[in-house]
């Protein structure tokens, strides 16, 4: 195949706005900071979640707290009225022991209730502080969130710049080169490979390999207009003043 060695020359500049829009495009679809948004929303998710069961733990000891208020409360009222039976002096023989009886019973069971209210206000005291925490934490990575987003926004938008500025320049270039050449170049590329690489100091621009020197003599032999190909990876061998051949 023949082609004018600048349109072979300007694939080199096509190759590498090419070569720019892809770095554009990955840098889109994987910005550090659109996933510092998403590691932080997921974290944001775990507070709440976090808060959430804090606050319904809070619900459950407050409900425990009362119903333990109000069976130390009931026993105090029977402690008192024993006690005054007790303390009046008509009751004897096995009404008095019983009674005795009774009253070392409410005893015992208003202690274990007030040890078992004393734990569980220590229990509702530290899913206070535990509800507090998450909440601190919520309202901190909301507003993380809201910086990262900000940050985002502004990357996300010089890509765009970047990407679109890259986009008018490869319509240029490819208006100024041969449909023919152009579609030997789209076709490589097509492929996932670069379309073009200058030939320097024995390598392939495009692959990086080295290149034997029957074939650089090849190279050197053959006319200026004809396309050359690389053996290894396939794209357009450009020849300048830099290739040495």
């Amino acid at each position: 195949m023949k082609a004018d060695p600048a349109d072979q020359r300007a694939l080199l500049d096509l190759a590498e706005v090419d070569a720019g829009v892809s770095r554009a495009t990955h840098r889109r679809s994987h910005s550090p900071e659109a996933a510092r948004v998403a590691e932080l929303t997921e974290a944001l998710r775990e507070y709440r979640d976090q808060t959430i069961a804090a606050q319904i733990a809070a619900e459950d000891l407050a409900r425990e707290v009362r119903r333990l208020e109000n069976d130390i409360a009931v026993l105090a009222t029977r402690l008192s009225k024993d006690s005054a039976l007790l303390n009046g002096g008509t009751l004897t023989g096995k009404a008095l022991t019983e009674i005795e009886h009774e009253i070392a019973g409410l005893h015992r069971r208003r202690g274990v209730a007030e040890d078992e209210l004393l734990e569980v206000m220590e229990r509702q005291e530290a899913t206070a502080a535990e509800e507090l925490r998450c909440g601190a934490l919520v309202t901190q990575t909301e507003e993380e969130i809201a910086r990262a987003e900000s940050a985002a926004a502004t990357a996300m938008s010089e890509i765009d710049v970047t990407a679109d500025a890259a986009r008018t320049r490869r319509d240029e270039l490819r208006a100024q080169i041969d449909d023919a050449l152009l579609a030997v170049y789209d076709k490589q590329v097509s492929q996932g490979r670069i379309g073009a690489g200058l030939l320097r100091q024995a390598r392939c621009g495009a692959c990086r390999m080295e290149i034997d020197r029957g074939t650089l003599s090849r190279y050197g032999q053959a006319p200026a207009d004809e396309v050359l190909r690389c053996d290894e990876c396939g794209a357009i061998i450009v020849r300048t003043h830099e290739s040495g051949v």
